[in-house]
């Protein structure tokens, strides 16, 4: 058993859980998932307030980063931060918005690339503002080099698979 366990933290309290974690590594993995539901609680208001999900965000924000080109479906998908098998049905849902479009390059026409529209990049840039106060407001009262130290221990957490 690594890193084993003795004492109660904070959250025991939150999951309203008595029985102590078996170790400090199971611990920080509920303690991570929870935090990771709860910053999605605060940002999902902001998108379902214009009609699409976080993962709808998400294949937005990708597709604006891959500029005029645009990205192959199966490249989109393997760029999601959530992996879903479903990313035909979501691009396919953006379509059906006017979000993004779809299109066959002359140069290999089996290929189908994504491609953000107009209106995707409009309902981006009005979801920016409210979605970085949102960030911010989350790690108020976390110090940028605490930030920093954060992603690299995420990082070596995702590197461990």
């Amino acid at each position: 058993m690594q890193n084993q366990r003795m004492g109660s933290s904070r959250i025991l309290a939150e999951i309203k859980q008595s029985k102590p974690f078996a170790s400090l590594d199971q611990e920080v993995g509920v303690a991570f998932m929870k935090t990771a539901d709860h910053l999605r609680r605060l940002h999902s208001p902001i998108f379902e307030a214009r009609g699409i999900t976080e993962q709808q965000y998400n294949v937005l924000r990708i597709l604006r980063g891959a500029g005029s080109e645009g990205l192959p479906t199966l490249s989109v998908g393997e760029r999601l931060i959530e992996q879903t098998p479903g990313i035909t049905r979501l691009v396919d849902r953006l379509e059906a918005k006017q979000l993004v479009r779809r299109e066959r390059p002359a140069t290999d026409r089996r290929q189908v690339s994504c491609l953000i529209t107009k209106a995707g990049l409009e309902l981006l840039e009005q979801l920016d503002p409210e979605v970085l106060e949102c960030s911010e407001r989350s790690f108020r009262y976390v110090t940028k080099a605490e930030l920093q130290a954060l992603l690299k221990i995420l990082e070596k957490i995702r590197d461990a698979e």
